[in-house]
């Protein structure tokens, strides 16, 4: 029998990786049944999901997208940063939702209750709380002005709520990626 060259088995790997979670092919057991079942499996992927695109989101904004519109004039600036909020805010809204159903339901359904839970999980969840009432915050508050203005084409008054949403982007995010690292290590300092 000819002898297979690594990039031949190489081919087979993403179906692997799909099949994986899916519990198709686990070493010993499929994964699904494990506690909590296909349930918890849906719970943990919206809820990595949606950490991922809020997290993620602010860390383009912050890190990508300000720089790059630092070399538009004020007018297009600021409204490009008022349209990207209104295309980012509302899988932002679904974040919200979606972060403390799962979390909650994976606290009370599968792992007992509030007390049964690790010290890391009581992090994760009030850095959670904190991020999500300061979103509340700029999306009621400055975003609200920072749309209104640019609407009414007051620039200046704008780039004031602009620089508040900035101030408080810079927050939560620098409290997401906390939670990021609290979340996937917390488990090995317990």
């Amino acid at each position: 029998m000819p002898r297979r060259s690594r990039a031949s088995y190489l081919y087979w790997l993403p179906a692997l990786a799909a099949a994986i979670p899916l519990g198709i092919v686990a070493p010993g057991r499929r994964w699904p049944t494990q506690k909590g079942g296909i349930i918890m499996w849906i719970a943990i992927t919206l809820h990595v999901l949606a950490a991922i695109v809020w997290v993620g989101g602010m860390f383009f904004a912050y890190m990508a997208l300000r720089p790059a519109a630092l070399a538009l004039e004020p007018p297009q600036r600021l409204t490009l940063w008022s349209r990207t909020f209104a295309r980012f805010f509302p899988w932002v809204w679904g974040a919200v939702v979606v972060l403390p159903v799962t979390g909650y339901w994976m606290i009370i359904a599968v792992f007992g209750g509030f007390r049964q839970v690790a010290l890391y999980i009581h992090v994760m969840q009030t850095i959670g709380i904190v991020m999500i009432l300061l979103f509340l915050h700029v999306y009621f508050a400055p975003y609200q002005r920072l749309r209104r203005a640019v609407e009414a084409e007051d620039f200046a008054s704008a780039a004031k709520h602009l620089g508040q949403i900035r101030v408080l982007v810079a927050i939560n995010l620098t409290l997401g990626l906390i939670t990021v690292i609290v979340a996937s290590t917390g488990a090995y300092f317990t």
